[in-house]
């Protein structure tokens, strides 16, 4: 019952926020190079996060 509360929240939230993301979001040439910027650092942090698990797995 606690599983469904909290997707009933995440979802509600979702359908509240992403209408005022979208309506008042940074919008144009800087938001671009803004996601270029923080994209490039995704996927290395990614694999540090797995690899970061994959030892606390072995070693626990």
């Amino acid at each position: 019952m606690a599983l469904i509360g909290i997707l009933a929240v995440l979802f509600l939230v979702l359908f509240l926020l992403l209408p005022l993301l979208e309506k008042y979001g940074s919008k144009g040439e800087q938001a671009e190079q803004d996601y270029r910027k923080y994209s490039r650092w995704i996927l290395p942090l990614v694999a540090i996060l797995l690899l970061a698990q994959l030892i606390k797995m072995l070693f626990s």
